[in-house]
């Protein structure tokens, strides 16, 4: 007790006062640093986002893609500014970087492959942004893509996060990737019905319908006996976008005219015999 009376508190608070002083200084600054860092960050981000994307002949993919990896290596920057408020050199910094590498390396081969298939779709573009595609197993419209993830919307705007390791690694299906498409419809009558005027009658919507292509020309055939209905498959080729109105309105029309005409589509039955015993 009497030695904390004798303590001076005034010495030990000019002692340790330029200390705390100092200390708190580091830590406002760094905190500075880093706020403004990655403000600065995302802003360089956006800016080469729009560059690239305002050139002639580039997509929003190359864009979104390069915006990305400008943000990474921004807010990688930003922290070795921050460590070095502190006093942490950055040769001292990249030397603990360097040690780490391998840990780092065999931690993170997930992040490192994605990063790396990133750049194998910026390279090969199977895909870019607007694209509706199908892989590993998910559908739907590609809304980004970055370092590490392609992100996709389904039809009922859904968000699907698909790693790109597992992008590029299978098999890829673009639906938008040519300027046009196939659009095939089966339809089916029955075996009492006439084919020709079932082929008559769908002919005649093809021909007045200008979202169908001549080129190549349009296939309207029986394709085949099944159990409980003659197949007529109509082979259309119309421009990607009006792949899928065209197809609505080609089963609706087609439908409501062969029940105009008395042709009937027929759903699946079964004949059951019954024999007695003699």
């Amino acid at each position: 007790m009497e030695q904390l009376q004798n303590l001076d508190y005034a010495a030990l608070w000019a002692e340790y006062w330029p200390i705390i002083l100092s200390g708190a200084l580091k830590v406002v600054g760094a905190l500075f640093v880093l706020i403004i860092g990655l403000r600065i960050a995302g802003w360089l981000a956006n800016l080469v986002r729009k560059q690239i994307s305002k050139r002639p002949g580039v997509d929003e993919t190359l864009g979104s893609f390069f915006g990305s990896v400008v943000r990474w290596f921004a807010t990688a920057a930003v922290f070795i500014a921050s460590l070095q408020v502190f006093g942490v050199q950055a040769t001292s910094f990249v030397a603990i970087l360097g040690a780490l590498t391998l840990a780092i390396g065999l931690s993170l081969q997930g992040a490192l492959g994605n990063i790396a298939s990133g750049v194998m779709i910026m390279l090969f573009r199977p895909y870019k942004l607007g694209d509706y595609i199908e892989i590993d197993g998910e559908a739907g419209t590609v809304k980004d893509i970055n370092l590490f993830q392609t992100i996709l919307a389904t039809t009922d705007n859904v968000k699907i996060i698909v790693p790109n390791t597992q992008a590029i690694d299978g098999a890829i299906k673009n639906y938008s990737g040519f300027a046009t498409r196939r659009c095939d419809i089966t339809y089916g009558i029955d075996y009492d019905d006439d084919m020709d005027k079932a082929i008559a009658i769908i002919r005649s919507f093809v021909d007045r319908d200008d979202r169908i292509l001549q080129d190549p020309e349009p296939f309207i055939k029986v394709v085949n006996l099944g159990d409980s209905s003659v197949d007529i498959q109509a082979r259309l080729w119309c421009n990607t976008a009006d792949y899928w109105p065209l197809k609505f309105d080609m089963i609706k029309q087609v439908k409501a005219e062969f029940d105009n005409q008395g042709i009937s589509i027929p759903y699946p039955h079964r004949t059951v015999v019954q024999k007695e015993a003699s």
